[in-house]
């Protein structure tokens, strides 16, 4: 029996330095990679006046599809203008999708591929799987800081990222990503594996989104004019939190919620290795954030003790916020 087919789908503005990287690290697992590339509307500030990347992205797809797709797998996606939004450029890739399988990913999402290989194993062994989410480690201010906090705990740390695809599926949103079958049904509801069960089995999504500060500036002035977002200071967090660590409970971007810096002991996935040794060499030209701060921060007894006590409070927190959804849905029936 042959293995499934994987189609990889991408949408992407300024996704320097991480786009090639991220191409190698899914190519060996892909039956193709559809990438959206471009910005919507309230991304217009970081784009061109034509509606692209400004950090060169395009260009750099269009040298990997010349140089390294040998394949042919690769289909680069774009228009001149603005899209609407995040869901149509999502859609503009699953209307595109001929494999069995469809597997979102951002471009500063990485996993390992012994992880790869062992999803692709559970999609040939139980043929009812009809979406996997994965549960994302988030890294903040460097390769060696991860972030965690209530906005992750509560939910937000559950990616939906792959789904089951056939005759009739559509994508129907970006946020929360979501794909019903031909009858209308969202896939979650049929064969759901969870991005808790996925960790259980030592399966991550290690997410790269809060390393840069250039890309983190972006990502900030995009949410800070965005009609769907609530986190309208998003540009005022980069100052006092990312930049200069004023308020180090506050450090995941979704700021109304608590949360902390944590060192990284783990081992990264092999193509942000690379990437990695490539900016130590000059290959990659990309500025850093300082860590002399984060060193002396999570080197206080006082910052540990804090943390602890918000993990704690979190802890109760989400228990509460599960107790009161529980109590409105029964009366409601």
């Amino acid at each position: 029996m042959s293995p499934p087919k994987i189609t990889f789908g991408i949408i992407v503005l300024n996704g320097e330095p991480f786009t090639r990287y991220c191409l190698r690290s899914i190519y060996p697992f892909a039956h193709e990679i559809i990438v959206v590339e471009g910005a919507n509307r309230a991304s217009a500030s970081i784009a061109t006046p034509d509606g692209h990347s400004t950090d060169g992205t395009l260009r750099v797809l269009k040298t990997f599809k010349e140089e390294e797709d040998t394949e042919d797998k690769l289909k680069i996606i774009t228009t001149e203008g603005f899209w609407s939004e995040k869901d149509e450029q999502s859609m503009a890739y699953a209307e595109r999708v001929t494999g069995d399988y469809l597997w979102q990913i951002d471009i500063d999402e990485f996993y390992h591929p012994h992880d790869m290989e062992g999803v692709i194993r559970m999609l040939e062994d139980d043929h009812s799987i009809s979406t996997i989410s994965f549960k994302q480690i988030t890294f903040w201010g460097g390769f060696d800081y991860i972030t965690d906090g209530w906005y992750l705990r509560i939910g937000a740390e559950n990616c939906h990222r792959l789904f089951k695809w056939g005759p009739g599926y559509r994508y129907i949103k970006h946020r929360p990503p979501t794909v019903v079958d031909e009858k209308g049904r969202d896939l979650r509801s049929i064969r759901w594996i969870d991005g808790y069960k996925m960790s259980k089995m030592g399966m991550y999504l290690y997410h790269y989104s809060l390393v840069f500060p250039k890309q983190v500036e972006q990502k900030c002035i995009y949410y800070s004019q965005a009609d769907w977002s609530d986190i309208k200071e998003a540009r005022l967090w980069v100052e006092n939190s990312f930049k200069k660590l004023k308020k180090p409970y506050r450090v995941h971007n979704v700021y109304q919620y608590p949360s902390w810096i944590e060192r990284f002991r783990g081992k990264h996935p092999p193509q942000i290795e690379a990437l990695r040794r490539d900016i130590e060499r000059g290959v990659v030209d990309i500025e850093l954030r300082p860590t002399e701060d984060v060193e002396r921060l999570l080197n206080s007894k006082r910052y540990a003790t804090g943390r602890f006590a918000l993990k704690i409070l979190g802890y109760i927190y989400i228990k509460l916020r599960t107790l009161k959804y529980l109590i409105k849905r029964k009366l409601k029936t």
